[in-house]
């Protein structure tokens, strides 16, 4: 099965690429019940899936109202943050975002599927401090974010999709060490099978009453030979594995996979 989303077919380097969504187009569902995945992380691993500043509680119940709009009402769990419970419902991860200290910080999030990052690292940092790591974002996109969430209307949903390779078929990704470590055992041929191709769809919308925002992450996971029956989107992804700024593949990590993805780029006879 062919990825779900293919964002490397619109641009291969970094771009805010928001785009407004219908309403009811917010959460895509797609996982009959993502509680069980998601309760069992939190048992095993409570801080690097969940964290909140306990002042953020009415802001995280007003992403259970919309949640709960979207989805229809589910059961009372008012032995959880709003946040947490509304999260259980849906296969999104689910982060909320508020203004305060003069910045937009991360207050709340619920991260069972977070790539290289966790809860504990991320939750009262501001939109800056969260793309620190990503290379030329303050020079470059931090002042058009920060415009956007400021100018953020209540009846506009926003979409955005972005996009790497990973030797891993895990969801819950909060280290990527364990990961590459590995990559030196994978067999070339076995290229297309081992890699994934990791799409994160993202959305971001006001809450009217509260006036934070409500910034959802959803992971898909597809093994890059998943694109070799339509050579077309094969070569798509092999212009933008080529193609990709220095900036780009250096904060992906693309020159660990560069071997293994030009084997099986070779192997399809798309080199």
């Amino acid at each position: 099965m062919s990825p779900v989303h293919r964002p490397w077919e619109d641009a291969a380097d970094f771009s805010i690429g928001l785009r407004p969504i219908a309403p009811e187009a917010w959460l895509e569902g797609g996982e009959a019940d993502p509680a069980p995945r998601k309760d069992a992380l939190l048992a095993s691993a409570g801080d690097l899936v969940w964290a909140e500043v306990v002042a953020s509680r009415e802001g995280q119940s007003e992403v259970l109202e919309l949640v709960e709009a979207a989805l229809g009402p589910g059961e009372p769990r008012r032995d959880l943050p709003p946040l947490l419970a509304a999260a259980r419902r849906t296969p999104d991860d689910l982060c909320l975002m508020e203004k305060t200290q003069g910045a937009w910080r991360l207050t709340a999030l619920s991260l069972s599927a977070g790539t290289f990052f966790t809860a504990s690292e991320v939750v009262g940092k501001s939109l800056a401090e969260l793309h620190g790591p990503v290379n030329g974002f303050s020079e470059r996109l931090l002042t058009r974010v920060q415009r956007i969430f400021e100018g953020l209307r209540p009846d506009l949903v926003l979409e955005r999709r972005n996009w790497t390779v990973v030797n891993s078929t895990e969801l819950h990704t909060p280290d990527p060490a364990p990961i590459r470590a590995r990559i030196g055992e994978i067999d070339l041929r076995d290229a297309g099978q081992a890699l994934q191709i990791r799409v994160e769809r993202q959305t971001l919308r006001r809450l009217p009453r509260t006036g934070g925002a409500v910034f959802t992450i959803r992971v898909h996971l597809a093994p890059l030979a998943s694109l070799a029956d339509r050579p077309e989107r094969l070569a798509a992804f092999a212009r933008a594995w080529r193609s990709a700024t220095p900036e780009f593949r250096t904060y992906k990590r693309f020159d660990l996979y560069d071997g293994l993805v030009d084997a099986f780029l070779a192997s399809a006879s798309c080199g």
